[in-house]
């Protein structure tokens, strides 16, 4: 999978959330993308941005398999924090 990373960042989520990583992406197949990443493992949604822009999160039109993206998305966030 030849996934392009735009933008990566952290978000601590306030006082009382689990804290996590939103990193927008282009899949070539699927378009611009956004991946939610908590620390814990199996813990990531993914969204198409076109379509969160139009409202649209139905289930089946736009979800996507997390565990599809998962590693993909955990080495990305690895380099951001090395470079950071």
């Amino acid at each position: 999978m030849k996934l392009h990373f735009d933008h990566i960042t952290y978000h601590r989520n306030g006082i009382c959330g689990a804290p996590f990583y939103p990193v927008i992406f282009r899949d070539p197949d699927e378009g611009q993308m956004l991946g939610v990443v908590f620390d814990a493992g199996h813990h990531v949604a993914v969204f198409n941005l076109d379509k969160l822009a139009l409202g649209n999160v139905a289930f089946g039109v736009n979800s996507w398999r997390g565990d599809r993206y998962e590693p993909h998305l955990r080495r990305a966030i690895a380099t951001w924090q090395q470079e950071a």
